[in-house]
């Protein structure tokens, strides 16, 4: 196991430095320059009092920033700091990328983590109800449902529900994180106000995954309860709730465990469509607007940051299938 771990690790951190190359080059042939912008901005300010002008502020930033070094050297510098844990500081922000982390993150975090607990408590019994029913009305009335699901854009739902929920029966806020009147509210009062606000975003999250990881349940299920040694379990005489939980239920884990794996790095990678959506000041909205102004900093930490993750997720989801079913030996 401890073999296999370190080959893991190593071929990660492989994985993660190719990676980071060729994110660094795409955002370096980006039309979008936010040093350009501030170049301007310098200049313009300074045109009055004869200071320097937008081309020598431009070398200044470039050599500041090491932009004036071609791909390869400029990805060597920044990776060097890297490894010291100097990311340096968000251009868009002003701020230590490390620091307007920490302040967004766990809004996302709880954000994805509450949609996720719905998703397993709604999918996974639907999905083997689903099964265990195959071809009745109520099969097909989840499999529309998970098809609906599955096929409507997040823009597009996410307005739905905002118009029915928040503009006709105003029972929600359409906005942000907290009221205007949030920090005047008692403890409980300020808790029911967020909640307010993160139902619907957590609606809008959970109902674009449901569909899919229903789907996949009920796929996996069927394939179980056509196997042979199910087929045995019945003729033995257990009853049908022994054979599902304790014999079919077991070996749909096994997939499953891929499949869920994947949305490790959703929990912390944020939501960016929903988060800006809903103006929910979290990782994938801040991420987004560091994107559009060609921030460089910050998108290559949160690039890198998602390259670590998803490597970590592909690793727990091999350690988890051994778990899961002990036929599986890592070796």
């Amino acid at each position: 196991m401890w073999k296999f771990i370190v080959r893991r690790v190593a071929l990660a951190a492989v994985i993660v430095f190719l990676g980071s190359f060729i994110i660094y080059g795409v955002m370096r042939a980006m039309p979008t320059s936010f040093v350009e912008a501030m170049a301007r901005q310098r200049a313009a300010a300074s045109a009055t009092t004869g200071g320097p002008t937008y081309k020598e502020w431009l070398d200044q930033l470039n050599a500041a920033y090491h932009l004036d070094q071609g791909v390869f050297l400029g990805f060597i510098s920044w990776f060097g700091s890297v490894i010291t844990g100097d990311f340096g500081d968000s251009w868009k922000y002003g701020v230590p990328v490390i620091q307007k982390f920490s302040e967004v993150i766990w809004y996302s975090v709880v954000l994805n983590i509450i949609s996720l607990v719905l998703e397993v408590v709604i999918c996974i019994p639907l999905g083997i109800q689903a099964a265990r029913r195959q071809y009745s009305g109520f099969d097909y009335g989840i499999m529309v449902f998970a098809m609906l699901c599955i096929s409507l854009p997040t823009f597009f739902l996410a307005t739905v529900l905002k118009y029915i929920f928040a503009v006709h029966l105003g029972w929600f806020d359409l906005y942000g994180i907290v009221g205007r009147y949030h920090e005047q509210l008692s403890s409980t009062g300020k808790m029911l106000d967020m909640v307010n606000h993160m139902f619907l975003p957590v609606l809008t999250l959970a109902m674009l995954h449901i569909g899919g990881l229903t789907r996949y349940t009920r796929t996996n299920m069927l394939e179980v309860l056509n196997a042979d040694y199910i087929r045995t379990a019945r003729a033995k005489g257990l009853s049908e709730r022994v054979v599902i939980n304790r014999h079919a239920f077991r070996n749909t884990l096994i997939p499953l465990v891929s499949y869920m794996s994947y949305l490790i790095p959703s929990l912390f990678s944020g939501s960016m469509i929903t988060e800006t959506l809903y103006q929910i000041p979290g990782i994938g909205y801040i991420s987004y607007d560091a994107m559009v102004a060609g921030d460089l900093p910050f998108t290559m930490f949160y690039s890198v940051f998602l390259l670590i993750l998803t490597q970590i997720s592909l690793m727990v989801a091999d350690i988890m299938y051994a778990v899961v079913d002990p036929r599986v030996r890592i070796n």
